[in-house]
């Protein structure tokens, strides 16, 4: 079981299985929140402990399309963790758990700042990776 939770750890969740994958995200969005790594849960394997009402949900301007989440008492990014979708991102920095996961992709390299630099082999893409 791997465990998550936010910053004062008010959101609690339980993961029932491993996360599929782990990828960074260099637009903006992701940046400000301080979430850019990101891993992916199945919604079948979420479950929660406590703190869904503290919740927050912001909705961003186009030409973004994801919603973001985070703790409405300590603002710790949550990823997509409402998400009704199958599968869904949540930010890595909200597992309490080590993961063994390797990064498999860097998503909008084309909003990376300068003085950020990859350092590994995984695939880069401009915008969102290719399905």
């Amino acid at each position: 079981m791997i465990t998550g939770s936010c910053c004062c750890g008010t959101v609690k969740f339980e993961l029932q299985a491993m996360p599929t994958m782990l990828g960074t995200c260099h637009c903006t969005r992701c940046r400000k929140a301080g979430a850019s790594a990101i891993v992916f849960v199945k919604r079948d394997d979420l479950r929660w402990v406590s703190g869904k009402e503290q919740v927050a949900l912001y909705h961003p301007a186009a030409p973004y399309k994801y919603h973001r989440c985070f703790c409405k008492l300590c603002g710790t990014s949550l990823g997509e963790i409402l998400s009704e979708e199958d599968s869904f991102p949540i930010a890595a920095n909200a597992l309490d758990t080590p993961v063994a996961l390797q990064n498999q992709f860097h998503e909008f390299t084309s909003e990376k700042p300068g003085w950020y630099e990859i350092c590994d082999d995984a695939p880069q893409s401009p915008g969102n990776p290719p399905s």
